[in-house]
């Protein structure tokens, strides 16, 4: 019996360590006659599932010959990780047709599949099941908060915070914090860091509230407390201050940070750069990317970072390094552009006075259907209004209509740039096709952090 029990233990801790490898253990697993109990099959159905597999993990289920609550829960879990949302709910209602009532892990698992579908109704529902299963540890609080937060019940997850009986532990000061951040409610994540433990996590998300309300006040703080604490070698939690200090406006004490540390990553580097790109530095911007192209270990640029040099290349008129570095990013780096940055880069020329250019761009693009997208058009219109090319500006407002006719921020624009072209009565149109839809424009806001 031990020489047998050996090689399973293997192929067990094989599956655990190389998902990847997942279908050679299957045949090794059928070889043994090992997948007629539960555990080794359960453990391959959750191996494939991080593989990205579901399919097979679906198919193997589906072949077993013995099925506990264990097997239906990864299961579940199998089709949560990929995003099968009518899938789970076809498990859950299997496993109560098959006899096993939910678990806590049952539970835990239905409330992730709806905080990342945002159902809220359902969620609702399940909450009531764990309240009448005498599930409420701290993790299943934990889950519960991050539903209500996903779905914007911000008082809700509050309320099941402040009077849950269970010990709140980090992991749920985190999910409750993180929420406030994600919902904008940045007051109660600063007044919340009054009185928990303070961890990476915790300082990322505090560092996020002060990037968003650009309080920069409270950033130096959080700042002094990762020195204190000893997190300043932490990549993620550099990256964050990085974000930070670029937000508030001193770009300068970002790239000390940056300067500062010890492993830098594409993040990193797209972050500092973006920041020179927001306070129209495109000079620094553009030093820094040759620097990231000369920097060891390597660090390869992706989308995210060529936005930003484009758009620094944008806010300081470096017209020719911009067509540069669009040019670069797909010949060097075979990054395909995508609408963003071709929306820059009209930009660009728009803000530049090369209005033809602009326009032969934009025909290239309007002529393959599946690389027109909005925020081209918006871009190609703008540069329309700046230049006065009324004829121009005309069409791409017939095409702003076909690509995205319930966006009313598009129907303002197009109705500011008739007024622009002296079009009034076009214009007052627009306006009304707003009225008529019943579409309102978000309102502009701004804020400014005293003290």
């Amino acid at each position: 019996m031990a020489r047998t029990a050996t090689p399973l233990s293997a192929l067990l801790r094989g599956l655990s360590s190389r998902p990847s490898h997942s279908p050679a253990f299957h045949a090794a697993l059928l070889k043994s006659s090992s997948l007629s109990s539960p555990n080794p099959a359960t453990a391959l159905l959750t191996a494939y599932a991080k593989a990205g597999l579901p399919g097979a993990a679906s198919r193997l289920f589906d072949e077993m010959p013995v099925r506990d609550a264990v097997a239906w829960n990864a299961l579940l879990a199998c089709h949560v990780r990929h995003a099968r949302c009518g899938a789970v709910a076809e498990v859950f209602r299997g496993m109560a047709a098959a006899g096993f009532a939910p678990t806590a892990a049952t539970l835990c698992t239905m409330l992730k599949a709806c905080a990342s579908s945002r159902a809220v109704r359902p969620g609702r529902q399940v909450h009531a099941r764990t309240v009448l299963a005498c599930h409420g540890d701290v993790i299943m609080t934990t889950a519960l908060v991050d539903l209500y937060m996903s779905c914007g019940c911000v008082e809700e997850a509050k309320r099941l915070f402040i009077h849950t009986d269970c010990p709140k532990d980090v992991a749920l000061c985190n999910s409750v914090l993180s929420g406030c951040v994600e919902n904008g409610q940045f007051r109660e994540a600063f007044l919340m860091l009054r009185g928990i433990e303070l961890n990476g996590i915790t300082l990322t998300c505090a560092l996020t509230a002060c990037s968003a309300a650009a309080n920069l006040a409270y950033g130096l703080q959080v700042h002094c407390k990762v020195l204190r604490c000893g997190f300043d070698s932490e990549t993620v939690l550099c990256n964050a201050l990085i974000d930070m200090y670029a937000k508030c406006g001193r770009t300068t004490a970002a790239r000390v940070v940056f300067d500062r540390m010890t492993c830098r990553n594409i993040v990193s580097w797209s972050s500092m750069i973006d920041g020179y790109s927001r306070h129209g530095h495109g000079k620094e911007a553009l030093d820094l990317f040759e620097g990231m192209e000369k920097a060891v270990p390597i660090v390869l640029p992706n989308a995210i970072t060529f936005l930003a040099v484009l758009s620094a290349c944008g806010h300081s008129g470096l017209v020719d390094e911009g067509r540069s570095k669009l040019h670069l990013m797909k010949r060097k780096y075979a990054i395909d552009p995508g609408p963003e940055h071709y929306a820059c880069f009209i930009d660009m020329l728009g803000r530049a006075g090369l209005i033809d250019e602009a326009w032969d761009l934009y025909c290239c693009l309007h002529s393959n259907k599946s690389q027109l997208h909005g925020a081209i058009c918006v871009a190609m219109l703008n540069a329309c209004m700046a230049n006065m090319d009324v004829a121009r500006g005309n069409m791409v407002a017939e095409h702003i209509m076909e690509v995205d006719p319930q966006n009313p921020r598009n129907l303002v624009l197009i109705s500011n740039f008739h007024a622009a072209a002296g079009q009034w009565s076009i214009s007052d149109g627009s306006r009304k096709v707003i009225m008529d839809k019943g579409l309102n424009k978000e309102a502009a806001s701004s804020h400014v952090s005293i003290g």
